[in-house]
């Protein structure tokens, strides 16, 4: 309710306050403490906001407190305050376990490393005046890469006077990016780079 204390405060011996802090000090070391190491998070006393938005398991909506009252509140819980938007306007805070927290942050870390697709390339070369049967051995060639989910980087080299024939060569990638259609799209249009003509398709997404 509107003007009521987030929560409910510990039960206190009169006289034993200082003790009693030094006590969740300690608590709070405990805790908290990490390797030398790792330094990925400001937590408890190390925060120095004036004021922070808190969330966390069994923390009210849009709680924000004065930094001092936040930090009593995860000594009511026997957590830690942990600074995980620093920028935000109030910071905002978590209210967990800090190892736990770190353990999972690493699990994260892992499982989005282990879903990210790695790019592959294959490479494709002509001549300028490559035969048909050399077109179409290569045409299979990339058509198997780009059903594997690889790029296609085609190329014509032009060795010596050659380069004459740079027409020709891109003619001759644009007619295989064409008969690649159903499988791939050009994601660089044929490109004169020194001696080499280059082209680059990538796989068309599966439906």
């Amino acid at each position: 309710m509107a003007g009521q204390f987030p929560f409910r405060p510990r039960p206190q011996a009169q006289g034993n306050n200082q003790q009693n802090s030094q006590q969740q000090q300690q608590q709070r070391d405990q805790r908290g403490r990490r390797p030398q190491q790792e330094n990925p998070n400001r937590i408890n006393d190390e925060i120095t906001a004036p004021t922070v938005r808190v969330v966390g398991d069994n923390v009210e909506p849009n709680l924000v407190l004065p930094i001092k009252e936040a930090i009593r509140l995860a000594d009511e819980m026997e957590l830690d305050l942990i600074e995980i938007s620093p920028k935000a306007e109030p910071p905002v805070c978590r209210i967990a376990d800090y190892q736990k927290f770190l353990y999972q942050q690493k699990k994260k870390a892992k499982e989005i490393k282990a879903k990210q697709v790695k790019v592959v390339i294959k490479e494709i070369r002509f001549g300028p005046q490559t035969d048909d049967h050399d077109y179409n051995f290569k045409l299979k060639h990339a058509e198997n890469f780009l059903k594997e989910g690889a790029k296609v980087k085609a190329y014509v080299f032009f060795r010596g006077r050659s380069i004459v024939f740079k027409e020709q060569g891109e003619i001759l990638l644009l007619r295989f990016a064409n008969d690649l259609e159903e499988y791939a799209r050009v994601e660089l249009m044929p490109k004169l780079d020194g001696k080499k003509m280059n082209m680059i398709l990538a796989p068309k997404s599966k439906k």
